[in-house]
């Protein structure tokens, strides 16, 4: 646990669990169990949930540049967040109410998206995209528009949107565990149909795949932990392209493996990448969105160069 204040790693231990209390030196307890372990489990939370989000979405869509933003999930979490800053809302239901409306926004884009591309009983991907891109264009410039008049709540619109873990609480964990952990094992039981997902539509449906259906529950899942993850931290970019894509690089395409390896790194990734944010210029923190961008961009080129010899696609 590295922050501003070391704390030997024995101790950390001791305070974790409860052993020798009378010899830890006074705030360590509340430095360690109230400030950087929420910090560190929501921070492996969010890590898990956008990684295992970008490997459902890259199936669903056969896209290996598919992120779990796609659909416009962020810009309507965006729009939800500053609206709570800007209306000057502070807790709704025992929780944050810019994590509530957050999460709201996102959700509500996500249907938004979904009633407009329906049409009769399937929907295209192509639909899809093509309608989340355009709803996501819509909520950004709601937001521009609300930061244009947030006056002196600009700042905080700037900082949710940049993305970070300094906000981490209890209550940001409570809210966001059941969420990633129960869209995740669904998740995790329907790999197998994820890999008939890549083979195509037509050659899901004839190897009695429900294809309309298995979309749907991908985008409600995956929509579901990616909007408890930009509720609780903002918008943390590229995490969720280049972590499945280093997976299926080491681990293969099938979903059965290369889900729990993109939960686990992804986790360890946002974990890693937070703490580095914390310390690089410390004492000053860095946005943790402002590093994955940094990491993320040159990967993402890169894609673009190689995509035909990934594995797997």
């Amino acid at each position: 646990m590295i922050g501003p204040v070391n704390i030997p790693p024995l101790i950390v231990l001791q305070i974790l669990f409860n052993i020798s209390p009378s010899t830890w030196p006074p705030g360590y307890q509340t430095i360690v169990l109230d400030i950087r372990l929420p910090r560190i489990i929501l921070g492996a939370l969010v890590g898990s949930a956008l990684a295992v989000a970008g490997t459902a979405m890259q199936a669903m869509f056969r896209n290996p540049m598919a992120s779990p933003y796609i659909l416009g999930t962020s810009s309507g979490a965006a729009f939800g967040a500053s609206l709570a800053f800007v209306l000057g809302l502070n807790l709704l239901v025992g929780v944050s109410a810019v994590t509530i409306m957050a999460f709201l926004f996102a959700l509500i884009t996500i249907y938004i998206v979904y009633a407009i591309a329906r049409k009769g009983e399937g929907t295209s991907v192509e639909t899809l995209l093509l309608t989340g891109i355009a709803i996501s264009s819509l909520f950004s410039a709601l937001v521009s528009l609300l930061m244009y008049i947030a006056g002196e709540k600009l700042n905080m619109i700037w900082f949710w949107l940049m993305g970070g873990l300094w906000a981490s609480d209890w209550n940001k964990v409570l809210f966001t565990f059941p969420l990633v952990f129960i869209g995740i094992l669904i998740l995790f039981l329907f790999s197998r149909h994820m890999n008939l997902l890549l083979m195509g539509e037509e050659t899901a449906l004839n190897l009695g795949l429900e294809v309309e259906k298995f979309k749907i529950l991908i985008l409600i899942l995956a929509s579901l932990i990616t909007a408890a993850a930009v509720a609780v931290c903002g918008i943390i970019g590229f995490l969720g392209l280049i972590i499945p894509h280093i997976m299926r690089m080491i681990v293969g395409a099938e979903h059965r493996n290369l889900l729990p390896a993109s939960c686990l790194v992804g986790a360890i990734f946002l974990i890693w990448v937070d703490t580095l944010a914390r310390t690089i210029i410390s004492p000053v923190e860095l946005p943790v969105g402002i590093i994955t961008a940094l990491l993320g961009v040159p990967f993402f080129l890169y894609l673009l160069r190689k995509r035909k010899k990934m594995i797997g696609w």
